[in-house]
């Protein structure tokens, strides 16, 4: 580690502890030359990289996440949190694979599947947006794919609903 006092790159470390409030390593270091003591932190990086359509990188943004799929549930049934919620099990579920580096045509075909499982109205619309489907046949197909599983939903709530009513 280079001492930031006389900028020699030998130094020593004279105690380590855990910095857990901060999720990080605490070092006392001690330069080999000037012999002046300084404190580093040492923290794991997890960055998470999204190659993007054009074959650039860039950071995991969980917050361009949320904005995406807050987009999409506008005016339906899921809700911020949920949302929130959403973006945050997607991060963690690609942190705990060991995942480092995602095309964003594999995060958006994560997102629309758990879209899809959330709420079909913001999943269409997601999908619409994340496909940039070019007229309207493509956007019935996309829904055509998931009319069965609707289907059977509608009849299902409709079923309850009548059930409730009587």
């Amino acid at each position: 580690m280079r001492c930031p006092f006389c900028n020699h790159e030998e130094s020593k470390v004279t105690d380590s502890r855990d910095a857990s409030e901060i999720n990080a390593i605490r070092r006392r270091r001690e330069c080999c030359q000037c012999m002046r003591r300084f404190t580093t932190f040492e923290t794991v990086d997890l960055s998470l990289q999204v190659k993007k359509r054009d074959g650039t990188f860039e950071d995991f943004q969980q917050e361009k996440l949320i904005h995406g799929m807050d987009s999409a549930c506008r005016h339906t049934r899921v809700s911020h949190d949920q949302v929130r919620a959403l973006a945050y099990k997607i991060k963690s579920d690609l942190m705990a694979r060991g995942v480092r580096e995602i095309s964003s045509r594999e995060l958006g075909e994560i997102v629309m599947r758990h879209l899809q499982e959330t709420d079909v109205v913001a999943y269409i619309r997601f999908a619409c947006v994340y496909k940039r489907f070019k007229d309207i046949k493509e956007l019935v197909e996309a829904i055509q794919l998931i009319a069965p599983t609707t289907n059977a939903e509608i009849e299902n709530e409709e079923t309850t609903h009548a059930a409730e009513e009587k």
